[in-house]
């Protein structure tokens, strides 16, 4: 169930001219020394004048992963709005990408979640929120969430919170951990698997629900724009032959991500005799190595190191997944809307998702839709033989069948995930917030 939300109207108040007589005398000198300078672009006062808001943008690092892109996507949709940001966050190689754009940048350790930490994260961030008269805060994920949502309600302004991704509930401390994401003034999902997963869980209300989907940059990930050398030195560098079909698989090297699912099922393709194919991961640990080790004991184990590569970070994603034949999700927990696949799709690049990985709004996969109309294939999330079944399926097709669905997941994407898709429902609902400040 998606909620829809009606766009707001606007009309054009009338002009009335009235003809008088007018006399016209000389303006008073003006005292230069008695006119107040005009507020910076920057300051609070400068961001009212302009008619926008102050907003606080927490994320626990600006680095990699969804959290991390949204915040930044939030940032560019604001400030071209004319809204003044500031980041909190650790920091990471994004971090040029928010200042670039005019937003003020401050480094706190909102990437841990012990629990003092949390607690002097919140009075700091309470005391931006004054200092700066911050109008808006708005947090990208769970442990800065919480240390947010405090100091949002200390200090009365409206908190929003973005939800990427459902998160495991195996006990209750680790469910009340995840409701703040629940607790904003307004909830964020960037999908409509993740607004019916929150409804379930939190019997959260519609109305305090918006879909917002992610953007993705449409003309940085664009076949055409990838020239042949850029890909020739991406399989080279996987040593890959012209021939070899090769399984992408992008992602952070995490449990949930479902890496271990893509090996068994590249060991049973290997054991159904299918030949000249690669199986390659393109994604950091970011020091957690002990999932990539057992990845590694289980290429040992069944025999699949001449199959197998593990590239780790690529800096010319479009020219990897340019170099992909079919690109996989196999997350075994919900991952609402997820950018990799997205790119994948930018970049005309087939898909095959565990229903887990990607709703129906992303990956258009038979029995849900036609098959001439899909752009990927679905399988059920941790069954590694119903992924090695679609990728034979896929493997099986002639090239012009599997260029056609590439042709259609870019078009799908060009069509519902392009910078418009995200901004117009982003500042529709900042508007709201500013509505909310301003009754408060």
């Amino acid at each position: 169930m998606r909620r829809v939300e009606g766009r707001h109207r606007t009309a054009a108040a009338g002009r009335q001219t009235v003809g008088a007589l007018v006399t016209i005398t000389q303006p008073p000198a003006v005292d230069v020394a008695r006119v107040p300078p005009l507020p910076s672009a920057d300051s609070p006062a400068g961001a009212r004048a302009r008619g926008g808001l102050t907003v606080l943008v927490v994320s626990p690092t600006l680095h990699a992963g969804a959290a991390d892109a949204g915040a930044v996507q939030l940032v560019r949709i604001l400030a071209a709005a004319g809204h003044r940001i500031i980041v909190a966050s650790s920091g990471g190689r994004l971090v040029e990408e928010v200042t670039s754009v005019g937003a003020k940048f401050i480094a706190m350790n909102l990437a841990s979640t012990n629990p003092v930490v949390m607690l002097r994260n919140a009075m700091a961030m309470a005391r931006i929120v004054r200092d700066e008269r911050c109008d808006v805060v708005h947090a990208h994920a769970r442990a800065p969430g919480w240390s947010a949502y405090l100091a949002a309600r200390r200090s009365g302004v409206p908190f929003l919170a973005s939800s990427y991704k459902g998160f495991r509930e195996q006990n209750l401390f680790k469910r009340l951990y995840n409701s703040v994401m629940v607790r904003g003034d307004r909830v964020i999902a960037v999908s409509d698997q993740i607004a019916d997963l929150i409804v379930e869980r939190y019997r959260t209300p519609w109305d305090r629900i918006s879909v917002i989907p992610t953007s993705i940059d449409v003309d940085r990930f664009d076949p055409e724009g990838v020239a042949q050398p850029r890909i020739d030195v991406v399989r080279s560098a996987w040593g890959v032959l012209p021939d070899t079909k090769v399984i992408l698989v992008v992602g952070r090297m995490l449990r949930r991500k479902g890496h271990h699912v893509v090996i068994s099922a590249v060991h049973r393709l290997k054991e159904m005799g299918l030949k000249d194919f690669l199986c390659v991961f393109v994604g950091e640990d970011q020091g957690r190595s002990r999932y990539t080790g057992e990845l590694w004991d289980m290429v040992m184990a069944n025999g699949t190191t001449d199959v197998v590569r593990m590239a780790g970070p690529m800096e010319d994603l479009p020219a990897a997944l340019a170099a992909a034949t079919v690109v996989v999700n196999a997350a075994i927990q919900a991952e609402g809307l997820q950018r990799a696949i997205l790119e994948a799709e930018a970049m005309a690049r087939p898909v095959v998702v565990s229903d887990l990985g990607a709703g129906p709004d992303a990956v258009l996969a038979p029995p849900a839709v036609a098959e001439d109309r899909m752009t990927g294939l679905r399988f059920s999330a941790g069954d590694p033989v119903a992924l090695a079944a679609a990728l034979v399926r896929l493997f099986s097709l002639p090239e012009a069948e599997r260029a056609a669905i590439g042709a259609r997941g870019r078009a799908w994407v060009l069509a519902n995930f392009n910078a418009a898709a995200a901004a117009e429902p982003t500042l529709r609902l900042y508007d709201e917030m500013a509505a909310l400040r301003r009754r408060r």
